[in-house]
Protein backbone atom coordinates (compact mmCIF):
# COMPACT_ATOMS: atom_id res chain seq x y z
CA UNK A 1 0.00 0.00 0.00
CA UNK A 2 2.96 2.41 1.18
CA UNK A 3 4.77 1.29 -2.35
CA UNK A 4 1.40 2.12 -4.56
CA UNK A 5 1.29 5.69 -2.42
CA UNK A 6 4.52 6.57 -3.25
CA UNK A 7 4.58 5.66 -7.17
CA UNK A 8 1.30 7.41 -7.14
CA UNK A 9 2.76 10.72 -5.74
CA UNK A 10 5.99 10.36 -7.70
CA UNK A 11 3.88 9.97 -11.24
CA UNK A 12 2.03 13.00 -9.82
CA UNK A 13 5.27 15.28 -9.39
CA UNK A 14 6.36 14.23 -12.78
CA UNK A 15 3.12 15.09 -14.51
CA UNK A 16 3.27 18.19 -12.95
CA UNK A 17 6.94 19.20 -13.63
CA UNK A 18 5.78 18.25 -17.07
CA UNK A 19 2.80 20.16 -17.28
CA UNK A 20 5.56 23.05 -16.35
CA UNK A 21 7.55 23.13 -18.90
CA UNK A 22 5.06 23.54 -21.09
CA UNK A 23 2.15 26.08 -22.01
CA UNK A 24 1.11 29.31 -23.25
CA UNK A 25 2.04 33.18 -22.50
CA UNK A 26 -0.59 35.78 -22.30
CA UNK A 27 0.86 39.21 -24.11
CA UNK A 28 -0.38 42.78 -24.02
CA UNK A 29 2.01 44.81 -26.46
CA UNK A 30 1.41 48.60 -26.09
CA UNK A 31 2.13 50.87 -28.13
CA UNK A 32 2.83 54.95 -27.22
CA UNK A 33 2.38 57.20 -30.25
CA UNK A 34 3.59 59.64 -28.65
CA UNK A 35 6.95 58.66 -27.69
CA UNK A 36 7.31 57.22 -31.26
CA UNK A 37 6.27 60.19 -32.95
CA UNK A 38 9.04 62.20 -31.41
CA UNK A 39 11.82 60.11 -32.27
CA UNK A 40 11.04 60.39 -35.97
CA UNK A 41 12.90 62.62 -37.23
CA UNK A 42 11.76 63.72 -40.65
CA UNK A 43 9.18 65.00 -38.69
CA UNK A 44 9.22 68.66 -38.17
CA UNK A 45 8.88 70.16 -34.48
CA UNK A 46 5.39 71.23 -35.54
CA UNK A 47 4.36 67.92 -37.22
CA UNK A 48 5.15 65.91 -34.36
CA UNK A 49 2.99 68.68 -31.87
CA UNK A 50 -0.03 68.36 -34.33
CA UNK A 51 0.12 64.63 -34.37
CA UNK A 52 0.90 64.40 -30.28
CA UNK A 53 -2.76 66.99 -30.27
CA UNK A 54 -4.09 64.23 -32.24
CA UNK A 55 -3.52 61.14 -30.26
CA UNK A 56 -3.85 63.39 -26.92
CA UNK A 57 -5.94 60.93 -24.83
CA UNK A 58 -5.94 57.77 -26.81
CA UNK A 59 -1.92 57.65 -26.85
CA UNK A 60 -1.43 54.01 -26.41
CA UNK A 61 -2.96 51.05 -29.05
CA UNK A 62 -2.94 47.32 -27.46
CA UNK A 63 -2.87 44.23 -29.13
CA UNK A 64 -3.00 40.84 -27.35
CA UNK A 65 -0.39 38.03 -28.20
CA UNK A 66 0.25 34.77 -27.63
CA UNK A 67 3.41 32.68 -26.87
CA UNK A 68 3.59 29.01 -27.03
CA UNK A 69 6.24 26.97 -25.24
CA UNK A 70 7.75 23.61 -24.81
CA UNK A 71 11.46 23.10 -23.52
CA UNK A 72 12.55 22.13 -27.30
CA UNK A 73 9.92 24.98 -29.23
CA UNK A 74 8.03 27.99 -29.24
CA UNK A 75 5.64 29.99 -31.27
CA UNK A 76 4.39 33.42 -30.62
CA UNK A 77 1.55 34.57 -32.42
CA UNK A 78 -1.55 37.07 -32.63
CA UNK A 79 -4.19 36.73 -30.34
CA UNK A 80 -7.72 36.86 -32.20
CA UNK A 81 -8.75 39.30 -28.87
CA UNK A 82 -9.34 42.24 -30.40
CA UNK A 83 -8.89 45.71 -28.17
CA UNK A 84 -11.75 48.65 -26.86
CA UNK A 85 -10.48 50.81 -30.13
CA UNK A 86 -11.19 47.78 -32.52
CA UNK A 87 -14.65 46.61 -30.81
CA UNK A 88 -17.44 47.39 -33.74
CA UNK A 89 -14.94 47.38 -36.71
CA UNK A 90 -14.69 44.50 -39.18
CA UNK A 91 -10.48 43.95 -39.23
CA UNK A 92 -8.26 41.20 -39.99
CA UNK A 93 -4.73 41.24 -38.75
CA UNK A 94 -1.70 40.67 -40.50
CA UNK A 95 -0.29 36.94 -40.43
CA UNK A 96 2.67 36.94 -37.97
CA UNK A 97 3.81 33.57 -36.70
CA UNK A 98 7.73 33.29 -34.67
CA UNK A 99 8.52 29.65 -34.20
CA UNK A 100 11.71 28.69 -32.79
CA UNK A 101 12.85 24.88 -32.22
CA UNK A 102 15.46 25.21 -29.72
CA UNK A 103 16.12 21.40 -30.34
CA UNK A 104 16.97 21.77 -33.63
CA UNK A 105 18.33 25.13 -33.65
CA UNK A 106 16.12 26.69 -36.80
CA UNK A 107 13.54 29.55 -36.86
CA UNK A 108 10.66 30.03 -39.11
CA UNK A 109 9.03 33.02 -38.88
CA UNK A 110 6.10 34.45 -41.10
CA UNK A 111 4.97 37.75 -41.67
CA UNK A 112 2.98 39.87 -43.58
CA UNK A 113 3.71 43.42 -44.26
CA UNK A 114 1.81 45.77 -46.59
CA UNK A 115 0.23 43.00 -48.40
CA UNK A 116 3.34 41.16 -48.59
CA UNK A 117 4.50 37.53 -46.77
CA UNK A 118 7.62 36.62 -45.78
CA UNK A 119 9.06 33.63 -44.92
CA UNK A 120 11.91 33.86 -42.68
CA UNK A 121 14.19 29.99 -42.33
CA UNK A 122 17.63 29.92 -40.71
CA UNK A 123 19.50 28.70 -38.28
CA UNK A 124 19.36 30.47 -34.58
CA UNK A 125 21.90 33.06 -33.77
CA UNK A 126 22.05 33.95 -30.05
CA UNK A 127 21.88 37.56 -29.15
CA UNK A 128 24.10 38.92 -27.63
CA UNK A 129 22.33 39.63 -24.49
CA UNK A 130 23.95 41.50 -21.41
CA UNK A 131 22.81 40.49 -18.40
CA UNK A 132 22.15 42.90 -15.28
CA UNK A 133 21.76 42.62 -11.24
CA UNK A 134 18.10 44.14 -11.43
CA UNK A 135 15.22 42.62 -10.41
CA UNK A 136 11.22 43.24 -11.09
CA UNK A 137 8.17 40.72 -10.75
CA UNK A 138 6.19 39.97 -14.20
CA UNK A 139 3.05 37.88 -14.13
CA UNK A 140 3.86 36.37 -10.63
CA UNK A 141 7.82 35.42 -11.71
CA UNK A 142 11.04 37.24 -10.47
CA UNK A 143 12.61 38.45 -13.03
CA UNK A 144 16.06 39.46 -14.50
CA UNK A 145 16.96 42.39 -16.46
CA UNK A 146 19.01 42.26 -19.89
CA UNK A 147 20.03 44.74 -22.09
CA UNK A 148 20.91 44.94 -26.13
CA UNK A 149 21.08 47.77 -28.80
CA UNK A 150 20.12 46.87 -32.22
CA UNK A 151 22.09 49.88 -34.45
CA UNK A 152 20.09 48.59 -37.86
CA UNK A 153 16.14 49.53 -36.32
CA UNK A 154 17.79 52.38 -33.87
CA UNK A 155 16.51 50.73 -30.72
CA UNK A 156 17.58 50.03 -27.59
CA UNK A 157 15.72 46.93 -26.18
CA UNK A 158 15.11 46.00 -21.81
CA UNK A 159 14.09 42.08 -21.51
CA UNK A 160 12.80 40.93 -18.20
CA UNK A 161 13.82 37.48 -18.34
CA UNK A 162 12.28 34.47 -15.41
CA UNK A 163 15.17 31.68 -14.77
CA UNK A 164 13.02 29.31 -12.86
CA UNK A 165 11.04 29.15 -16.37
CA UNK A 166 13.01 26.42 -18.48
CA UNK A 167 13.27 28.35 -21.65
CA UNK A 168 14.99 30.86 -23.75
CA UNK A 169 11.39 31.71 -25.44
CA UNK A 170 9.93 34.75 -25.13
CA UNK A 171 8.04 37.67 -27.32
CA UNK A 172 8.21 39.18 -30.83
CA UNK A 173 11.44 37.66 -32.36
CA UNK A 174 13.75 37.57 -29.09
CA UNK A 175 15.32 34.70 -27.39
CA UNK A 176 18.30 33.57 -25.85
CA UNK A 177 18.28 34.37 -22.37
CA UNK A 178 18.65 31.71 -19.68
CA UNK A 179 14.72 31.80 -18.78
CA UNK A 180 11.64 33.04 -20.53
CA UNK A 181 11.49 36.66 -21.41
CA UNK A 182 7.85 37.98 -19.85
CA UNK A 183 8.53 41.59 -20.44
CA UNK A 184 10.37 43.94 -22.83
CA UNK A 185 10.81 47.73 -23.42
CA UNK A 186 11.30 48.96 -26.44
CA UNK A 187 13.21 52.42 -26.78
CA UNK A 188 12.64 53.64 -22.93
CA UNK A 189 8.71 52.43 -22.81
CA UNK A 190 7.73 53.31 -26.72
CA UNK A 191 6.36 49.89 -26.53
CA UNK A 192 5.96 47.77 -23.84
CA UNK A 193 4.99 44.10 -24.37
CA UNK A 194 5.03 42.04 -21.25
CA UNK A 195 3.22 38.65 -19.81
CA UNK A 196 -0.38 39.18 -18.25
CA UNK A 197 -0.86 35.51 -17.39
CA UNK A 198 1.00 32.06 -17.23
CA UNK A 199 -1.00 28.84 -18.34
CA UNK A 200 0.72 25.66 -17.64
CA UNK A 201 -0.97 22.98 -19.35
CA UNK A 202 -0.47 19.85 -21.92
CA UNK A 203 -0.15 21.41 -25.81
CA UNK A 204 -1.08 19.55 -28.58
CA UNK A 205 -0.64 21.15 -31.99
CA UNK A 206 -0.64 24.75 -30.88
CA UNK A 207 3.39 24.30 -31.40
CA UNK A 208 3.07 23.02 -35.22
CA UNK A 209 3.07 25.33 -38.49
CA UNK A 210 1.02 25.59 -41.08
CA UNK A 211 1.16 22.69 -43.29
CA UNK A 212 1.73 24.66 -46.77
CA UNK A 213 3.76 28.47 -46.10
CA UNK A 214 3.35 30.77 -48.87
CA UNK A 215 5.44 33.83 -49.19
CA UNK A 216 8.87 34.62 -50.55
CA UNK A 217 11.93 32.63 -48.76
CA UNK A 218 14.81 35.11 -46.79
CA UNK A 219 17.26 34.87 -45.09
CA UNK A 220 17.67 36.04 -41.26
CA UNK A 221 20.36 38.48 -43.12
CA UNK A 222 18.51 39.44 -46.32
CA UNK A 223 15.62 40.07 -44.01
CA UNK A 224 17.19 42.06 -41.81
CA UNK A 225 18.83 44.06 -44.99
CA UNK A 226 15.55 44.46 -46.69
CA UNK A 227 13.68 45.72 -43.29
Amino acid sequence: MKKGLILFLLLGSLTSLAQENEGVVYFTRTTYWTKMLSQLTFLSKQEKERMSYMFAGKDDWKIYTLLYFNENQSKYINSEEKNEESEGYDWRKEEYIVSRNFAKNTMTDVIEMIGKTYIIEDSLQTPNWKILNDLKEVAGHICMKAMIEDPVKNQKITAWFAQDLPSSAGPERLWGLPGMILEIDINDGTVIVQASKIEFKKLGQELDLPKKLKGKKLTETAYRDWE
